[in-house]
């Protein structure tokens, strides 16, 4: 088979040979038809010493994959060959550092519970947008250490209460819109006018123009009257944001932050970056205790140590997905059709996109 290696850090992506891994007892292996781009791919390329110090190099990054079963682990009960799955690849997480595990190949090894089945009227290209930003929201909503909200089910309960989501339109944003509704809260959402429509159709009961100086003021003013479930922050400068606002709430003042507090769209420098992300951090949480506000960053992988994993992959996404409850979102754009393709697709999301998912399909 063939990966798209990384095979330093700071290097370009090299496709090569690479060994084919059987499954352990709680893993599958997909052939991959399908996977997706995300800044932590290319975060990962120019800040790896700092964010992924630990990576193993040569590496196969990727989170997002869609394919077919080839093979299933002697513990497997949920799957076997020949399914349609989308399923969220760990190879750079701390306790894999398995290339085998990484999604950027032909074939890939990934836990059972982090894969769900796809129905047959869905590509496998809008299926790859969904595992990254699908699980990094499921752990800022439902998490216990996060906002510990009711789990989201096919026929929700109103709950009377009201999540704020900074960054509604980008992948982890548009996907904790629809598990926050199903789950029977009520969204509140950031994001530019020309996304709006795109984000009441996800379930979003308002939409403010994060770029508008009134933005916080506004969002305040709609929660009077309405009880906060805590809120989720993605995009530049919406941790400081949501702390402003969870401080003018009544409820669960609590901000799961998704973003670091530094970006690399612009180079990699080590001292910037640290003082940038320990100032950053350090200043958020200072921000946030004057206020009575709680944060913790989102680790969009954590699910798999815990209950929200089987409660999103196995109990509620299937289904939701076969009777067209849940949507891929946000929608895809194909960039390429091989492996080598990667790196472009790479660069091109580092330059930025909008309500839109890169996808290279194999």
């Amino acid at each position: 088979m063939t990966a798209a290696w990384i095979p330093a850090r700071n290097r370009p992506l090299e496709t090569g040979p690479a060994p084919y891994t059987e499954p352990g007892p709680d893993q599958i292996v997909v052939r991959n038809h399908a996977v997706a781009v995300n800044p932590l791919d290319w975060v990962i390329q120019v800040a790896g010493r700092v964010a992924y110090a630990w990576l193993k190099y040569p590496a196969v990054l990727g989170a997002d994959l869609a394919g077919e079963v080839v093979e299933v682990g002697s513990a497997v009960t949920r799957f076997r060959a020949g399914d349609r799955v989308l399923a969220l690849a760990v190879g750079t997480d701390r306790d894999a550092n398995s290339p085998a595990q990484g999604a950027f190949q032909e074939h890939t090894v990934v836990l059972e519970r982090l894969a769900s089945p796809i129905p047959a009227t869905m590509s496998y290209v809008d299926a790859a947008t969904l595992p990254l930003g699908l699980s990094t929201a499921a752990c800022a909503l439902f998490q216990t250490t996060h906002l510990g909200l009711r789990h989201p089910t096919a026929h929700p309960a109103p709950t009377g209460e009201t999540v704020l989501v900074w960054g509604g339109s980008t992948s982890v944003g548009s996907n904790a819109i629809q598990l926050a509704v199903a789950a029977g809260y009520e969204v509140i959402t950031t994001a530019s006018p020309r996304n709006a429509d795109y984000l009441t159709g996800l379930g979003a009961s308002r939409v403010v123009d994060y770029r508008s100086p009134t933005a916080e003021a506004e969002i305040i003013e709609a929660f009077r009257g309405r009880t906060l479930a805590g809120a989720v922050a993605v995009g530049a400068g919406s941790g400081p944001a949501c702390v402003r606002v969870a401080g003018a709430c009544r409820g669960n003042r609590f901000v799961s932050v998704a973003t670091a507090p530094v970006t690399f769209e612009n180079g990699f420098s080590l001292p910037r970056t640290v003082t940038g992300m320990v100032g950053g951090m350090v200043g958020l949480r200072l921000a946030a205790r004057r206020r009575g506000v709680r944060t913790r960053f989102v680790i969009g992988s954590d699910l798999k140590k815990n209950e929200v994993g089987p409660a999103i992959f196995a109990d509620f996404l299937p289904a939701a997905l076969a009777e067209g409850r849940y949507v891929p979102a946000p929608k895809a754009s194909v960039v390429g059709s091989s492996l080598a393709d990667l790196q472009h697709a790479m660069d091109l999301q580092r330059k930025g996109v909008s309500a839109t998912k890169l996808v290279v399909t194999l």
